[in-house]
Formats: structure tokens, sequence, C-alpha cells
């Protein structure tokens, strides 16, 4: 009974509440933001109220982040109960972001249920989208394999694979910002350049941002496997990070179809 009391007082104290905080915090951010619209468009709140919300919001989204990766992969060994909470509250997290980047294309449409092409457009699907894709999707396979190969015991194949899909990450942001040049210097394609430019960097910035927060995870996690952290029953930062990781993939790959092949095809 001593045991059993012990193991259920471990695991409360174990309940995390960052990613609570990082959720509430996004929604404080994306609520400032669309004060901001309304006060530019509309003037029906103070510009100085929106900007403070969002404020607000970017230190809960940061605070919350700061604290869910210290806690989950620094800390220490997770518990079954508690790897179940992570995996509900990275769910939950995800479901902010699929609001977030659910409004994005939303706006976007509603762009694109006016006159097209609004202004001349760059040619976006070029060779250099066709292989960030590819590394992106390579990257996505590699992390899934690392995962099965962890739980079947082999730890080298698992670090190795870990390794690869960090380095790809990396070279998935190297690409991007190298895409932002092509268009913002040599092209002279930015966001002053119509609705569809602000639409463009403001959907592919997101999810680059989340790929750059994807990439500093999977690191952390990356060197915690270097040292012996994980095994069969020890992968909730595994899990829960190649969830995050596999999420992102799948919205590059709708912002892929959408922006790029939608912009290049006219419809």
């Amino acid at each position: 009974m001593g045991e059993t009391a012990h193991a259920t007082h471990h695991e409360g104290e174990h309940r995390s509440r960052w990613p609570f905080v990082a959720a509430i915090g996004a929604g404080a951010l994306y609520a400032g933001l669309g004060l901001a619209v309304l006060a530019t468009a509309a003037d029906v709140f103070p510009t100085v109220v929106a900007a403070a919300v969002a404020l607000l919001g970017i230190v809960g989204l940061c605070v919350g982040l700061a604290g869910w990766v210290v806690e989950a992969f620094l800390g220490e060994r997770v518990g079954r109960g508690h790897g179940r909470i992570y995996r509900l509250a990275t769910v939950c997290f995800l479901g902010t972001d699929v609001a977030t980047f659910g409004a994005g294309f939303v706006y976007y449409f509603f762009v694109r249920a006016g006159a097209w092409p609004p202004t001349h457009l760059p040619d976006l699907l070029g060779s250099l989208v066709l292989v960030n894709t590819a590394i992106l999707l390579a990257s996505s396979v590699t992390l899934h394999y690392a995962h099965h190969a962890l739980s079947a015991g082999h730890q080298r194949r698992f670090r190795a694979l870990l390794g690869v899909t960090v380095a790809l990450g990396a070279v998935f942001l190297a690409g991007q910002a190298y895409e932002y040049y092509e268009l913002l210097v040599v092209e002279g394609f930015g966001l002053q350049t119509g609705v569809f430019g602000s639409a463009f960097y403001g959907l592919t910035g997101l999810h680059g941002f989340h790929v750059f927060l994807g990439v500093v995870v999977l690191a952390v996690v990356f060197g915690r496997a270097l040292r012996g952290a994980y095994g069969a029953g020890r992968d909730t930062s595994v899990a829960t990070a190649s969830l995050y990781w596999h999420f992102v993939d799948a919205v590059w790959l709708f912002l892929v179809v959408v922006l790029y092949v939608g912009a290049a095809v006219g419809v």
C-alpha cells in the first residue's frame, strides 16, 4: 500500500501544466492578432489593447514552451500515467495549431475568391520547393523508423535515424531561408506585394517557425538519446515529439498544394 501511495504521489508530482500554459498563450496571441486586424480595418479596438494582448500571448507561449521542453525533455524519467497526460496535452496544443493554420487558410481562400492573380506572381513551384518537400517527408520517415527501432531495443539505429531527422529538419530550414532570399531579393516578391504576398509569407513563415521549434525539440531528444535516456517503455518524449513533427509535415503538404501548386495552375 505504501508503494502504491508513493507511485500515485510520484505520478501526481509530474502532472504538467506547461502545455496548457502554452496553449493559453497561443490563444491570447491569436486573439491579439485578430484584435489588431479589427483595430486597423474598422477601428473597433484601440491598437494598444491589441498589442498588449498579443504581447501577453507571446510571453505565455514562450514560457509554456520553455517549461514544457525543460520538464518533458530535460527532466527525469516519465511514468506511464504521466506519458498519457503529455500525449493528451500535445494533442490539445496541436488543436490550437489546427485552428491557427485553419484561420490562415480561410484568409487565403477568401483572397482567392476575388480576381486572380491579384498581382504578378513569381514561379513558386520550382525545383527548390520540390526538394524541400522531399527532405521534410524523408525526415518524417526517418523519425518513424527511429521510434520503431527504439521500441525494438535497437539503440544504435534509433540514435542514427534520430540524428538524420534533426539534420534533415535543419536542411529544410536552410532551404526555406534560401527560398525567401530568392523571392525577396531576386524576385522582389515581398509582404507588400499584394494580398497573396501577405498570405504566402504569413502561412509559410508560421510553418517555418513550427519547424524550427520541432528541430530544437528533436535536437534535445537526440542529446538525451546519446546519454541513453530512452528505451522500450521510456519513450514519452520521443512519442510526443514525433506526433508534433508528423503534424508539421502534414501541414507542409497542404501548404504546397494550396499555395505553390494552386498559384502555379491558377486554381
